[in-house]
């Protein structure tokens, strides 16, 4: 029988909602981002991101279902991310979801906006084998899953500082490139040289498989006082060459603790199954690099398509399927959690 999920995603700065039908069929899948809100001020502000939430939830709703062509009452369920995420913006995807279930009379669907991202491969390719290992790597995440079984998840490994992605914001603001900084830098790196900078990989006294982004950004700032280029990139519109190099060296070092990190996990855990997700999974460096890695170890990566890499609800109806499938529902006293861990 087919079912069909109206997912909402609300938890940083963009409003979504998509019909999933089946687990992997998308029938619509709308954004309405807040990139050019946040821009000026070099990262997100959670004030504004909420009061956007506010005023674009009913549109996007009404648009995903209207470009889904099977309209509300074909909804068999709706999902909706709880958490982690900010708390204003959470309340407002959680609050309209509540709404729309108990208007509707279906299954309201708690998601956890991480095993969103994990599920996001599957909106491609839903015959992807478990084990596997999951890398989740975005602006405000970057962690390593070990997921033995369908729905399953055991954290592995966390970034100890700054999320990759919020890596990339701060060093390209450092360099007055602009925000987001990952889209940015990965499109000034192509052609660059990624080897004319020496930057270090952080690597564990413990040898855990953690990750840390800190002592390479304070690298780039270093670099960048010294030779005099911090904030002064852009000169008559002109990025140089130096610019280009360095922030090419810099995500050649970002990249390679990522696809080291999860080398590493997948040996250790003895898995082949790859699963890379997150608004960083887009970056082209990342995903040269993990199919390089794919052919070298033998292993099996699945990365999503780019529309599916940032946040999105299409990911958080495949992960919605999942707490359908087993019955798992939330009551009309889910609240938004910012701090949920998987």
């Amino acid at each position: 029988m087919t079912e069909r999920i109206l997912a909402i995603e609300t938890s940083c700065d963009e409003t979504a909602a998509a019909v999933v039908e089946d687990r992997a069929r998308v029938l619509s899948s709308v954004v309405a981002s807040q990139v050019d809100v946040h821009r000026k001020y070099g990262g997100v502000v959670p004030e504004l991101a909420s009061r956007h939430h506010v005023e674009a939830i009913g549109p996007v709703v009404a648009e995903a279902l209207e470009r889904s062509g099977v309209g509300i009452e074909a909804v068999d369920a709706v999902a909706v991310t709880a958490g982690p995420g900010l708390v204003g913006s959470l309340l407002v995807g959680v609050s309209a979801a509540k709404a729309i279930a108990w208007r509707r009379g279906v299954p309201l669907l708690a998601v956890n906006h991480l095993e969103g991202h994990i599920r996001s491969p599957f909106l491609d390719d839903p015959e992807i084998p478990f084990p596997a290992v999951a890398l989740v790597v975005s602006g405000g995440h970057t962690s390593l899953y070990l997921c033995p079984e369908e729905g399953e998840y055991r954290l592995l490994a966390r970034t100890r500082d700054d999320a990759a992605g919020e890596a990339f914001d701060k060093v390209a603001k450092l360099l007055g490139l602009g925000y987001p900084g990952g889209p940015i830098i990965d499109r000034l790196s192509e052609g660059a040289d990624e080897a004319a900078v020496p930057f270090p990989k952080a690597v564990m006294k413990d040898r855990s498989l953690d990750f840390s982004f800190s002592g390479l950004k304070t690298a780039v700032r270093r670099l960048a006082q010294a030779e005099g280029i911090a904030r002064g990139s852009a000169v008559g519109g002109e990025i140089s060459p130096r610019v280009r190099d360095v922030v090419a060296s810099f995500q050649r070092a970002v990249v390679a603790a990522l696809v080291d990190g999860t080398l590493r996990a997948c040996r250790r855990e003895g898995i082949r199954t790859v699963l890379v997700a997150g608004g960083v999974a887009c970056n082209r460096r990342l995903r040269r690099a993990f199919s390089e890695a794919a052919a070298e170890h033998r292993l099996s990566v699945h990365v999503p398509s780019p529309e599916h890499t940032t946040d999105n609800a299409a990911m958080i109806a495949a992960a919605g399927f999942l707490h359908l499938e087993r019955g798992r529902h939330a009551g009309p006293a889910l609240d938004a959690d910012p701090n949920w861990r998987l």
